[in-house]
């Protein structure tokens, strides 16, 4: 298959026991965007990060985006040179409120450049995966965004935020979503059983 899986971690990047870890290492050829050594918060240097990855691609290109990776794909989206065959967008952080004890404060975001989120449809087809118990975005408010992308929207149910805290480590829904979009948006040039 000439296409390639790649990660968009949110603004803690790597964390060793998260889903997006376990999936990266279990599709072959994956690739994840590297962390920031400077300007971590900055949104402009993290759609640049996911830009300089993309262009280093050839063939098809999926991508699996967790929390404010999410909200990195699709400020990348306005300004993107390269189609996307599909993407899997998890759990987006809603920015535009202020976010629990530990995370980035409302100002430092807005400094940053984060707010206001992104609303345009997006260019590509995508599934959004909204948890109802999420503490860094409300279902509805997620489920309301989805449609601005014009984007599928996936229930996940009381899944928390989907990051080790909320007992993900592997997910294997994840995969099979992951699965499903290869399957719906198949590789340009790939044979369909039929």
């Amino acid at each position: 298959m000439n296409a390639t899986t790649v990660f968009v971690p949110g603004l803690r990047d790597h964390v060793a026991e998260h889903w997006q870890t376990h999936m990266a290492a279990s599709i072959p050829g994956s690739i994840t965007v590297e962390p920031l050594t400077e300007n971590r918060l900055s949104r402009e240097a993290r759609v640049a990060a996911l830009e300089a990855t993309l262009a280093g691609i050839e063939g098809d290109i999926y991508l699996v985006a967790h929390s404010a990776g999410v909200l990195t794909v699709a400020f990348w989206d306005q300004i993107a040179t390269r189609p996307i065959r599909g993407a899997l967008l998890v759990t987006p952080a809603d920015v535009e409120c202020p976010l629990p004890a530990g995370y980035p404060e409302q100002s430092a975001l807005e400094a940053n450049g984060w707010v206001p989120m992104p609303r345009l449809p997006l260019s590509f087809p995508a599934l959004v995966v909204a948890s109802r118990n999420d503490p860094l975005g409300a279902y509805d408010k997620v489920a309301d965004i989805a449609r601005c992308w014009r984007a599928r929207l996936h229930d996940a149910g009381d899944v928390g935020h989907l990051n080790p805290a909320a007992g993900f480590g592997p997910w294997p829904d994840g995969y099979l979503l992951w699965a499903e979009m290869l399957e719906l948006h198949p590789p340009r040039g790939s044979v369909q059983a039929g």
